[in-house]
Order: structure tokens, then C-alpha cells, then sequence
């Protein structure tokens, strides 16, 4: 395999959310295949910077496949090509000599553009706030056998745990639903003895925060767990729709 390639970005440009945007091209000379996508980028925006021009926002933190910061939209994927994978772990050996790369933000009304590639993502912060936590007071840490669950239900609350709340759900959702990110969050607590007490509320006031944000209804297509970078299972969505008419039947 070659050690660089020469590339052509074809970037979305957006000054602000009130701006029309735009794409914008870039040759990209030399790119080592050893690179990350980000990677590539910073090497875009520093070669920007050089030449007096605005950088490309793009959302960025740990670049270790666990924060769900980096969302893009690369040649009509959520995160790229690559099943399983954040934006970060994808590496530039995976796109061919002379390819154009079209690269653009997450497209939700619920994720209005910031700038340029990156969103604002407040709607999921909203639906954690209005449930996706326990209130009990557990007091000092117990001991680690005083509750028991099984195994089973601990590995699939763990499984739902996994989600990082990058936004692909939404952005792969021609909905533009939230509910596999919602699902997860549900799943995880309502699972475990630990969020039983709050379980009714709980989900009423997440799918209420949900609606409210602008996100979609779901569209049963199964496009969100396709690009999720973590897999999670869309078997969650059936079990929010469980906890939802459960909830929605019991309410005092």
C-alpha cells in the first residue's frame, strides 16, 4: 500500500446557523495513509491557517472512540465507511488514490449547525436531563454483592451503556429520530434494580424532552443501528416502547 495518496475534500462551509452553507474544495497532496480522518483534517486546517483563511470547525475531544465528538458525514455515511467505527478510529488507508471525499455535518433539525461540521447536540443533553439518571441515595459505596443481578441483564445494560450519544442515530434517520440514543438510555437504567423506582416517570419525561427538542419519530428502518459506531441494538427501541405504554397506562 502506497505510504500517501493525493485526495480532494469537498468540505461544507457555514458561517452560522443563519447562513445558506455552502461546499467548498480542497486539494489534499501527499496524505499519509497512516493518518486518522482527523488527523487529516488538522493537517487540512493548519495548512488553512497558514494561508490567512478560517480553519474547519469540526467537533473534537478524546479521539479515542469514546466521546461521540466526532460527527461527520463522510460520502453519505455517518463516521464514514467503516462499520463500528467513530470518526477518530477511521484511517485514511481506507480511501483510494485521487478519491473526492465529501464531508459534511449531521443534517437534524434538532442539530442545528454551529459552524461549518459541527452541531449543536443540546436536544440529547435535554432528554438526559429530564430522566436519564437515579436520584436514589445510596449512602456510601455498597458492597458489590448486596444487589445481585444477573448476568443477562447486566451484560444487555451494558450493551445499551456502550452508546457514546454521538448523534449517528439521528444523523442516519431519515426522521431524524433520537430513538435509539433515547432507547439506550432507558434500557440501561430500567434494567437495573437501581433505576426501578423512577421507571415510569423516567420514560415519559425522556420521550416528552425527546419530541419537545424537534427529533423525529422513528421510522423502523434499522438505518440507526446500521451506522451506530457502537452497534447498539434497535431491540432497545422495542423495550422504550414497552416502558413507554407501561408508563403511560400507570400514570397517576
Amino acid at each position: 500500500m502506497a505510504e500517501t495518496i493525493n485526495l480532494k475534500l469537498k468540505i461544507w462551509r457555514q458561517r452560522n446557523s443563519n447562513d445558506t452553507g455552502h461546499f467548498e474544495m480542497y486539494d489534499m497532496p501527499g496524505v499519509n495513509t497512516h493518518m486518522s480522518f482527523l488527523e487529516m483534517m488538522d493537517v487540512l486546517n493548519d495548512r488553512l491557517i497558514r494561508e490567512g483563511k478560517d480553519p474547519v470547525a469540526f467537533d473534537h475531544d478524546c479521539r479515542e472512540g469514546i466521546c461521540g465528538m466526532c460527527s461527520m458525514y463522510i460520502n453519505g455515511r455517518a463516521h464514514g465507511l467503516l462499520k463500528g467505527t467513530t470518526t477518530c478510529q477511521l484511517h485514511m488507508r481506507f480511501f483510494s488514490e485521487g478519491e473526492t471525499i465529501t464531508i459534511e455535518p449531521w443534517r437534524a433539525a434538532a442539530f442545528p449547525v454551529i459552524k461549518d461540521l459541527a452541531v449543536d447536540r443540546t436536544g440529547f443533553e435535554k432528554i438526559m436531563q429530564a430522566g436519564g439518571y437515579v436520584s436514589v441515595n445510596t449512602g456510601n459505596a455498597p458492597d458489590a454483592n448486596s444487589i445481585p443481578i444477573g448476568k443477562p441483564l447486566a451484560d444487555e445494560a451494558f450493551d445499551a451503556a456502550a452508546c457514546i450519544g454521538c448523534g449517528a442515530c439521528v444523523a442516519a434517520c431519515k426522521n431524524a429520530s433520537a430513538m435509539l440514543f433515547m432507547s439506550a438510555k432507558v434500557s440501561q437504567l430500567a434494567l437495573l434494580p437501581q433505576g426501578h423506582p423512577e421507571r415510569n416517570q423516567r420514560v415519559l419525561k425522556m420521550v416528552e424532552a425527546h419530541d419537545e427538542a424537534g427529533f423525529g419519530s422513528c421510522t423502523n428502518t434499522g438505518a440507526c443501528e446500521a451506522e451506530c459506531p457502537k452497534e447498539i441494538s434497535i431491540s432497545h427501541i422495542a423495550r422504550l416502547n414497552r416502558e413507554y405504554l407501561n408508563a403511560s397506562l400507570n400514570k397517576d
